[in-house]
């Protein structure tokens, strides 16, 4: 069994949470996620990491790179606390999320860094390389969605004793820094997804529109993306 190391004993900088994922498109549930966490963490800098290709998932290759960062761009350009990195679509060899929070730990030794993402990735989180060293490597938060059970029998009894359940609870108190912690919170509650959005451009049904920042709409429009 991989060890999960403790938290580093250090006087914390900043809080930081780094969202992953494909970001295919972005839309409004993915916006208020970073803005509710934001808010109840108190995150000094919250970034969207879009991605190449999830390398555990096996469906066919995502959008463009360069056009799912420019939608993220243009989603977050008036919100002072939402970044958007290219660290991961900067990278040809696609790289593991394990390599990723590697560098990231790197980065910035002295700041408290929070991992973000989605049921769907907890569900298939020992499927990622290296996936109990991953969820040693920093805080996560795993945002649930209506419909979308989470689970934790998949994981080791080691890992399920780092779960702070905040589902039903909007306060954030930061248990002792002595080792990382894995949050699972509701905070945001809209039964949005990427694929919907898609199918629906596809489908040429309308209603994709209310699901994504205006702009962003804009530029699918524009450049036919998803027809």
């Amino acid at each position: 069994m991989t060890e999960i190391p403790s938290h580093r004993e250090k006087n914390l900088g900043r809080k930081l949470a780094f969202y992953g994922g494909s970001f295919d498109p972005i839309h409004l549930g993915h916006l208020s996620t970073a803005r509710r966490l934001t808010d109840i963490f108190r995150f000094d800098e919250f970034h969207f990491v879009p991605a190449c290709h999830a390398p555990h998932k096996r469906r066919k290759a995502p959008t463009p790179a360069l056009d799912r960062y420019a939608m993220l761009c243009l989603a977050t350009e008036a919100e002072p606390l939402l970044r958007v990195s290219k660290m991961e679509i900067d990278q040809p060899e696609k790289p593991y999320t394990f390599q990723t929070l590697t560098r990231l730990n790197e980065r910035y030794p002295d700041d408290d860094l929070y991992f973000v993402m989605g049921a769907d990735s907890w569900a298939d989180i020992t499927t990622w390389y290296e996936w109990e060293k991953v969820l040693g490597l920093a805080n996560h938060i795993v945002m649930t969605r209506p419909g979308f059970d989470v689970e934790t029998g998949h994981v080791t009894g080691a890992i399920r004793d780092r779960i702070v359940d905040l589902r039903g609870d909007a306060v954030f108190d930061r248990p002792v820094f002595d080792r990382f912690h894995i949050y699972f919170s509701d905070a945001v509650n809209l039964d949005i997804s990427a694929s919907s959005v898609r199918r629906r451009v596809g489908e040429g049904d309308p209603r994709w529109r209310r699901d994504v920042p205006e702009n962003v709409a804009n530029y699918i429009e524009k450049y036919q993306i998803y027809k």
